[in-house]
């Protein structure tokens, strides 16, 4: 499982440092998973050996720029969340209630809660501590007889049975809190409940929509307290909960973009205990089949804004901020779990580039959707171009981004937890690059003192200088960044000579010294990729960062619910349509990289104005880039894309500081055999007003008669009018007209989603026409029809009159709804 690359001695200048002849560094794909780690908590037996132990919560404090979002969200959402959210109201909630009896006792306030007490631990902040602290008493104090714990409601709120979603949440929150606290009473709570969970029969493991396809989290906190008692009932608790879950070990089996970012994992967690090596890889021929399809951009995320669609590839849609911050969380568990080092730059590459965008510098907002191409925020609706109706590009604390709203307090607080692992040698080993402080037992348990100072990712140097109370022997493992390919060390101030590889770990092990000061160089260079399933669009990066287009930001405050706590709209305030001039034998030769000149890296690096680091391109706008009728941007077409603009020198800025961004760029050229593009399609005004007896919330009666035409009966690239959820009834649609109209043929294409949703065809519909203020049924020269995929259309005895009524009876047990409706 680890390759070498041989052993060195460790050289310093022009000779070999003699005295140090016992040192060797060694290059390895991970640790050696035999060892047993004196200090810290890994697998137990059988399951399989830990290559990477964390530390316990507090052992790393957090400094500079990462501090720093911390403290952001401290005074932002995170940290004042209960002024704005109803489900954090302590005196009401079913989570504080020793009897479990209250309102509000879902998933908001344990996702909250699970970052939020985590924040006060790395911050070591005594205020947020005693309030995170609160909560957890309230909650283990509730415990039954039985080990039920929490709101009662949940025990039979799945038809009867229990919905164990809300308590995977909170099982987070009570391993947090053990790990920094110690308190033993965490332990015997988990150890009760899931005696009642064990109890359960296995099919209790498959009820309802969200706990089957999230139980890989149930499975992560058996193992958990399995590897604390040894009790081995928990391994067969692990095993039935496995067995009735949704396989993921063999396949994505659901593609809403939160359960992939969670779910993807389950195998692999799993294999901790099947020891079957297609389980180990799941997780990642799963990301594979994800990010293949709908990940094909910059920025680490994918097109899944709320669901996954086939046909809905382009950088314009995006991922979830929830899924955001899972994502980051399954790559760090699936480091200590695997020990390959391409989960660490997978969880750099999203967290650097997509998490800073999806929230206001400030913290005090976020919205739904980030996407990577993304030039205008507004608060209107872009369904269905984002799968989701109403806000979800805009910047809002409030409950309009619910979920959202909670779980992104786990984003910064689990990062900083992991910068730094144990490894089963005794050693140390340093996983993210931040600026930091460890205190950690390594060798035979001396407590290392390690002080981290850099401005990674805007800067490619690591210092790290060790404080130790006596000379201490231990690894001390490197990561090499998948982007990396000639990293450079220096041991106090001398160069040491290495051998490494991208992708691996530098594995060095000496007797370290008092004082000792390592730089640790990872040299980075401006590189472009290429996209080939999104229309070879490009993306410019440096070391871990991508860039996007500087465009200038113009916010407008729309709403204030609570004073304090606004929202936002940006709105582009200088050109975003450019495609890149590259030559495409030498494509970086016309990139010109710029670093701030400065002292320090500014304490908030991920705005337009501080941050350190820009690109200088040059590029040619495409004038048939536009804005589309939602106000989103155009999908991209075919590069080269033709253009005679003048060529003009732009800016561009790591994504992460960009709110509204280009990232995946066209390439552009003025030769001939340049592909042009075309505008995107405006709609043709209306020819009536549209009203209904009801329209699904999601939906909008405006879909009737926007001109658009469907591809079959079920398709969700274009808006949609529905009855949902009313079944089985009487309804109906109207058209309105400004003046008389004389109408001869009315054609309806009917929204139908059989195998997906619960919309059908109609049983039957007739057409009613207005007379003074009755309706008279029109006279019908063909049947009205009910074909799927088609349009139906019925031949009138001509009628004059200001508004048509279609009154339509649903199927019994099924809605029904409309694409388009023609008059004619």
């Amino acid at each position: 499982m680890h390759a070498t690359c041989g052993t060195v001695l460790l050289c310093l200048g022009i000779g070999c440092w003699m005295a140090a002849a016992a040192d060797s560094i060694t290059v390895m794909e991970m640790p050696p998973r035999s060892g047993t780690n004196h200090f810290y908590v890994g697998n137990r037996p059988p399951l399989e050996p830990s290559p990477f132990l964390k530390l316990p919560i507090g052992s790393i404090v957090p400094q500079g720029w990462l501090r720093h979002q911390l403290e952001l969200s401290r005074e932002g959402m995170v940290g004042r969340l209960k002024e704005l959210s109803p489900w954090l109201d302590f005196a009401r909630s079913a989570w504080a209630s020793p009897e479990g009896r209250g309102e509000r006792g879902w998933e908001e306030m344990p996702y909250w809660l699970k970052g939020f007490g985590d924040l006060g631990y790395v911050l070591n902040d005594p205020g947020l501590m005693a309030e995170a602290r609160r909560w957890i008493e309230a909650a283990m104090a509730s415990q039954r007889e039985d080990g039920w714990f929490g709101p009662r409601d949940l025990l039979t709120s799945l038809d009867g049975q229990p919905d164990l979603w809300p308590h995977m949440v909170m099982l987070n929150v009570f391993q947090s809190y053990y790990e920094f606290s110690g308190d033993p009473r965490v332990l015997e709570t988990m150890r009760r409940y899931f005696q009642w969970q064990h109890r359960l029969p296995g099919r209790a493991f498959s009820v309802g929509y969200w706990p089957p396809l999230r139980a890989g989290d149930n499975i992560e906190s058996v193992l958990w307290l399995y590897n604390r008692t040894g009790e081995p009932w928990l391994l067969d608790l692990a095993r039935k909960i496995h067995e009735n879950m949704p396989a993921w070990h063999r396949d994505v089996v659901n593609w809403h973009n939160v359960n992939i970012a969670q779910g993807f994992r389950a195998g692999t967690i799993a294999w901790m205990f099947t020891h079957d090596p297609d389980h180990r890889d799941s997780a990642e021929r799963n990301w594979q089949k994800v990010m293949r399809t709908y990940g094909q951009f910059p920025g680490g995320g994918f097109v899944g804004d709320e669901n996954v669609r086939p046909g809905y590839i382009d950088p314009r849609g995006g991922i979830e901020t929830c899924g955001i911050v899972e994502f980051m969380h399954s790559y760090q568990m699936l480091l200590r779990i695997t020990g390959a080092a391409v989960w660490a730059d997978r969880c750099e590459e999203i967290a650097f580039n997509s998490f800073p965008a999806a929230l206001t510098p400030d913290h005090k907002a976020l919205h739904y959707i980030t996407c990577a191409n993304q030039v205008q925020l507004d608060r209107h609706n872009k369904a269905p171009g984002i799968q989701n109706s109403g806000t979800m590009f805009s910047y809002s604390p409030y409950e309009v981004y619910r979920c959202c709203q909670h779980n992104v307090s786990h984003g910064w607080p689990y990062y900083a937890e992991e910068l730094w692992l144990a490894t089963p040698d005794n050693g140390l080993a340093v996983s993210l690059y931040a600026p930091c402080e460890v205190r950690a037992r390594a060798g035979h348990g001396t407590v290392v003192h390690a002080r981290v100072q850099t401005e990674y990712p805007f800067d490619d140097r690591v210092r790290i200088q060790l404080v130790l109370t006596e000379p201490v022997r231990f690894p001390l493992y490197l990561r090499v960044p998948a982007w990396c390919e000639t990293p450079r060390l220096t041991l106090n101030g001398r160069p040491v000579s290495i051998q490494a590889q991208p992708g691996r770990y530098l594995r060095w092990e000496r007797t370290w010294q008092d004082g000792d000061t390592i730089l640790w160089q990872m040299p980075m260079r401006l590189t472009v990729r290429t996209w080939p399933t999104n229309h070879n669009a490009v993306s410019i990066h440096y070391g871990p960062l991508a860039f996007s287009l500087a465009i200038r930001e113009r916010w407008e405050k729309y709403g204030e619910r609570v004073p304090g706590w606004p929202e936002w709209e940006v709105f582009p305030a200088s050109a975003w349509n450019y495609g890149l001039v590259l030559d495409p034998n030498h494509p970086t030769a016309g990139l010109k990289l710029e670093k701030a000149a400065r002292s320090r890296l500014a304490p908030q690096p991920f705005t337009p104005e501080t941050t350190p680091l820009r690109v200088r391109a040059r590029a040619r706008r495409i004038p048939e880039w536009q804005l589309d009728r939602l106000n989103m941007v155009a999908p991209l077409q075919p590069s080269p894309a033709f253009s005679t603009e003048p060529v003009e020198e732009v800016t561009l800025i790591p994504m992460g500081a960009a709110r509204l961004r280009i990232a995946a760029f066209p390439t552009v050229s003025a030769e001939p055999t340049a592909h042009r593009w075309t505008p995107p399609p405006r709609p043709r005004p209306p020819a009536y007003r549209p009203s209904a007896s009801h329209c699904f919330e999601s939906d909008t009666v405006d879909a009737l008669a926007d001109g658009l035409e469907p591809a079959h009966s079920n398709d969700h690239r274009i808006p949609r009018f529905t009855w949902w959820p009313r079944r089985g009834s009487s309804e109906w649609v109207q058209a309105e007209f400004d003046r008389p109209r004389t109408v001869r043929r009315v054609a309806v294409y009917w929204f139908d989603d059989t195998g997906v949703g619960q919309c059908r065809v109609p049983a039957s519909w007739q057409v009613l026409y207005r007379v003074g203020e009755t309706w008279q049924p029109a006279r019908t020269r063909t049947a009205p029809g009910v074909a799927r995929d088609q349009w139906n259309t019925v031949e009138l005895d001509p009628v004059t009159t200001t508004a048509l009524r279609l009154v339509v009876q649903l199927q019994p047990g099924f809605s029904g709804g409309i694409l388009e409706w023609r008059i004619e």
